[in-house]
């Protein structure tokens, strides 16, 4: 079981590869497919498994990644079942979409999720974060709060007033809700939505429950997205997305393109965020000197003031910190499994046509061909030499290849003025004698929930 005792006195955050045995590679289901997993999927390049649907392999060779993410990329798109699961969430966004329509929208959003536009939406976050830190700063001291949930209501504030500026109060709620339910139907699967006949039909069926969940939120957002046409000069991310067009063909998202668009954004914009930022500040409360050192980086560059763009560039520390998490707790543990068109080679290994081709963040960042003891948290491996020296597929939080996170930027600019804001003003402790259980869905959580009691580090003003 991926656990670690609140007391632990080693340093070790997560757990190391299990004992071999042989264990086929889960297809999915309630159970934590993390626990499942052998020794030599920690140990081989590529390791097969049998199944049911037929060869499975597991990359784990960063240039066997390499080829499958960007060299041969059009030979291993995604399979049809999962394109299918994603459509039914989120309609024909960029998880959902392929070819041509993939590659339409990427061009026109790009510009909205650049650095400069990134940049125009730091104040937002910072705002929300700092007020976010005054609702703890209410609390008494020791107050004991689920951080995986306070985290969830935070990116979920934070996406929601970056996508939606002043509308943001009126659709928090309504958006938050839609998806909560849509995520809990869309991603409840077992063996029976793989048969031939009874599969499609389950998912038909669940595609229309989604339907009458997102219906509020969809009569909402067709207001705001017409608004938006008719005053082109609001600069929050809708208007972005409502205004962008395709610099080669001159094409522009439809309003029903911007609403799928929208859904995929803040799926992807505030779960993922929140299982980072969750598992930070479980690792920061197992390692106080690595927590100690962040708030020096802290007071030096702020000072007791908020953060602001302009310091993202000073909080090196705290963005390490957060690039060590996402190692050992890669939000989305799991990348689309892909299916090869034709035959291949990769890490030596032949791969013929059907077979599946998995990628796991989760084995990829805990390999041990490819880190130094790869269950010690060490924020140093993210300095500037060894991040240099480690190859380019060993590391991928936010995927990689063309269909690379396009909100990779936003997050971490996200992630890194949540950390800098609340860890200045506030020291979170796990319950004493709490285990944390991985809960794998999409995403990854800690299995009902993350106590941790809230201490002040230092007046909430200074």
């Amino acid at each position: 079981m991926s656990v670690v005792e609140a007391s632990d006195p080693g340093g070790l955050v997560g757990v190391g590869p299990p004992p071999a045995r042989a264990r086929r590679f889960p297809s999915g289901g309630r159970r934590n497919p993390l626990e499942a997993l052998p020794a030599a999927a920690y140990e081989a390049p590529i390791w097969r498994s049998p199944s049911i649907l037929g060869p499975t392999f597991l990359v784990n060779d960063p240039a066997g990644l390499k080829r499958v993410l960007l060299d041969n990329v059009a030979n291993y798109p995604k399979t049809p079942l999962e394109r299918r699961i994603f459509r039914a969430l989120f309609g024909d966004g960029l998880l959902s979409s392929d070819g041509e329509t993939w590659r339409t929208h990427r061009r026109i959003m790009a510009p909205s999720f650049d650095p400069r536009s990134v940049a125009g939406y730091a104040a937002t976050m910072a705002e929300a974060a700092s007020a976010f830190g005054d609702s703890w700063a209410g609390l008494d001291d020791g107050t004991e709060v689920d951080v995986s949930e306070q985290m969830t209501g935070l990116t979920l504030e934070i996406i929601s007033r970056t996508m939606f500026s002043a509308d943001a109060a009126g659709m928090t709620g309504t958006t938050g809700l839609a998806l909560q339910q849509s995520q809990e139907a869309a991603f409840d699967f077992n063996l029976l939505d793989i048969l031939p006949v009874i599969g499609p039909m389950r998912l038909a069926a669940k595609e229309r429950i989604m339907g009458e969940m997102f219906a509020p939120m969809d009569g909402a957002l067709a207001r705001l997205i017409e608004a938006r046409r008719t005053d082109p000069g609001r600069l929050d991310l809708l208007g972005r997305l409502v205004a962008a067009l395709d610099e080669d063909t001159g094409a522009r998202l439809t309003p029903r393109e911007v609403r799928d668009e929208v859904l995929t954004i803040f799926v992807a914009g505030h779960e993922t965020t929140a299982s980072a930022m969750t598992f930070v500040w479980y690792v920061l409360s197992l390692m106080p000197q690595w927590e100690a050192r962040l708030h020096e980086e802290l007071d030096a560059v702020l000072g007791g003031r908020a953060p602001g763009e302009a310091d993202l560039p000073g909080l090196v520390l705290a963005r390490r910190i957060i690039e060590e998490c996402m190692r050992l707790y890669p939000p989305a543990p799991g990348l689309s499994a892909r299916v090869a068109l034709a035959a291949d080679e990769i890490a030596g290994q032949k791969i013929k046509a059907g077979s599946t081709i998995l990628i796991s963040p989760w084995v990829l960042h805990r390999h041990r061909t490819l880190w130094d003891r790869p269950e010690r948290f060490d924020p140093d491996r993210f300095g500037a030499e060894p991040a240099a020296s480690r190859p380019r597929f060993a590391y991928l939080p936010f995927g990689g290849g063309p269909r690379v996170c396009i909100g990779q930027v936003l997050a971490m600019t996200e992630a890194t003025l949540i950390l800098a804001c609340l860890a200045q003003r506030f020291r979170l402790r796990l319950r004493p004698g709490y285990r944390v259980e991985i809960q794998q869905r999409v995403t990854i959580r800690p299995r009902g929930g993350l106590p941790m009691r809230v201490e002040r580090r230092r007046p909430a003003r200074v």
